[in-house]
């Protein structure tokens, strides 16, 4: 299980906890350093019975907690000490399959007649095959023939994911219950997962062939999903589930949600989905394009707030589905984008270890656990991003006493957080920093976003305003040091090299390669430091 969190002015982290603890205890034990850190909502991956063949995205039962997790009693403890640190919890709502252990899934095989057939989706194969080329994410066909009833159920994901019949009202009522369930002990809000296979064409027509793709013509690529996903209902579907929000005074729920360029443009298909409901929005994950350009960055982030309209938004550099950032980009680069990332407004999400500058894992095949990858190879493995969280310097990270279920990276030894607690220069502090100043700064809270011209195409300039207070954020994306025009006095408040390193000059600053600076003009700023 991994917790990720999300500082509601914001931050997300996900952490494995000892195998000595229940896990949720072990969760628990940590939210004293999240809330010294600054982190105002945690996100804890599922942890509802399961078979676990995906990591407990394969619920057996809805409402209750697997064991290896530990007990509703220790969930509500978690819930009142967060509660208690001001930190709200959010916990993952997987509305659109199953597992095949499910008693709804067992009661659906049972026999063509019975009363829960129609909860799962089922059809007669078509000329002695599946009934069409819909392909699964974790590899190929997303049918699977069921011999007690001699018919294919539709799985988008493993074969042990079933997906639910949302055309089915019946599963939406129950789904929209499991919301109450949560809500009603005290949970804040739900992570919605995978929610493109919500509805789908009612016709089950083919997928169109990708002509761009060269490859395994039968692998998932090879198509444009252009029947699978996004149906007639899907906007109709996501509303019916967000709207439960309405019957609470303070919940939210936030879709994950990756646009697919091939269904038309991605920003178009992000407004639809956040104008779904009030209280709900979708993560933005275009960072994980690993687009390194100054211009093309702050174009992004503009039109996702103008997809997000009225909605919260929600800015995140990875997950525990996408390689770990400062792999992906280096160290000062990640450095940068964190750095930016956190000066947006809404909700900035951060994963576990981000904070630290973790790095993928350094995994053998011997060391994979994750099944889904279709190659299930150490390259594709979605274990890389997963390793155990970096906590000291000692025998397994301080993660926990006994070896736990993936080896911990070698660099922990210098990349922990006890380490950089003590350096006030470090990555780890800079996220504080920058956290507390979201905290106590208006304009970071709320202030519009506009990206302004810097005269230099390498540096991005952002200006965040509310009211009388003006703050600019300045990101320079070059591996040399720039200089550019700054538009009025201001004082420099936060950056990610010493401020020794940055030069003003006659209206003009310098400042080094891959650097991140937060300017503030001379108006009142609220002086606590953490």
């Amino acid at each position: 299980m991994r917790l990720k969190y999300i500082h509601g002015v914001s931050a997300k982290i996900t952490y494995r906890i000892s195998h000595e603890l229940n896990e949720l205890n072990g969760i628990t034990e940590k939210l004293d350093y999240l809330a010294w850190l600054g982190v105002d909502v945690i996100w804890i991956s599922p942890f509802f019975v399961s078979p676990l063949t995906d990591f407990g995205y394969d619920i057996a039962d809805y409402r209750a907690i697997d064991p290896t997790f530990g007990g509703l009693e220790d969930f509500q403890k978690l819930l009142e000490k967060a509660h208690t640190l001001d930190i709200k919890v959010m916990i993952d709502l997987v509305p659109c399959h199953t597992s095949d252990q499910h008693p709804w899934f067992q009661e659906a095989r049972s026999s063509r007649d019975n009363p829960k057939r129609d909860y799962y989706i089922w059809r007669d194969g078509r000329d002695g095959k599946e009934p069409n080329n819909w392909r699964s994410l974790s590899g190929g066909s997303s049918w699977e023939f069921d011999e007690p009833t001699n018919q294919f159920y539709l799985h988008s994901f493993l074969k042990t994911q079933p997906d639910l019949n949302w055309d089915n009202p019946a599963v939406r009522d129950e789904m929209k219950n499991v919301v109450r369930f949560w809500f009603d002990m005290g949970v804040d809000g739900m992570r919605v997962d995978a929610i493109w296979g919500i509805s789908k064409d009612p016709e089950f027509g083919d997928d169109s062939p990708n002509p761009d793709f060269h490859g395994d013509p039968e692998a998932y690529g090879a198509f444009i999903h252009d029947h699978c996903k996004m149906g007639p209902h899907f906007q109709e579907y996501l509303h019916e589930l967000a709207s439960v929000c309405d019957e609470y005074d303070d919940k939210q729920i936030v879709f994950e949600f990756y646009p697919d360029e091939k269904l038309g443009d991605i920003y178009q298909q992000y407004h639809r989905v956040m104008k779904a409901h009030p209280k709900a929005s979708a993560f933005f994950m275009e960072y994980r394009q690993d687009e390194w350009h100054a211009e093309h960055t702050g174009q992004k982030i503009e039109n996702y707030l103008r997809a997000a309209g009225s909605a919260k938004p929600f800015f995140c550099l990875g997950n525990h589905d996408q390689p770990r950032i400062a792999s992906r980009l280096g160290t000062e680069r990640a450095r940068a984008l964190h750095f930016l990332n956190l000066l947006t407004p809404g909700v900035s999400v951060m994963y576990y270890g981000d904070e630290i500058g973790m790095t993928n894992g350094e995994l053998t095949a011997e060391d994979i656990q994750d099944n889904f990858s279709p190659a299930n190879s150490v390259i594709d493995s979605r274990d890389l991003e997963r390793t155990p969280m970096q906590w000291d310097d000692t025998q397994f990270a301080g993660f926990s006493s006994v070896q736990p279920w993936l080896p911990v990276h070698a660099n922990a030894i210098r990349t922990n957080v006890l380490t950089q607690a003590m350096h006030p220069d470090s990555l780890l502090h800079l996220h504080r920093r920058l956290l507390h100043l979201r905290r106590n700064m208006p304009v970071l809270q709320r202030g519009t976003l506009e990206v302004i011209n810097t005269g230099n195409g390498f540096v991005l300039g952002i200006k965040r305003e509310l009211n009388s207070e003006r703050a600019y954020i300045y990101i320079n994306f070059a591996d040399a040091p720039q200089h550019f025009f700054i538009p009025e006095h201001t004082e420099i408040i936060a950056s990610t090299r010493p401020h020794r390193s940055i030069i003003r000059k006659n209206g003009q600053l310098t400042i080094p390669s891959h650097c991140g600076i937060l300017l503030l003009h001379k108006g009142k700023w609220l002086n606590s430091r953490p």
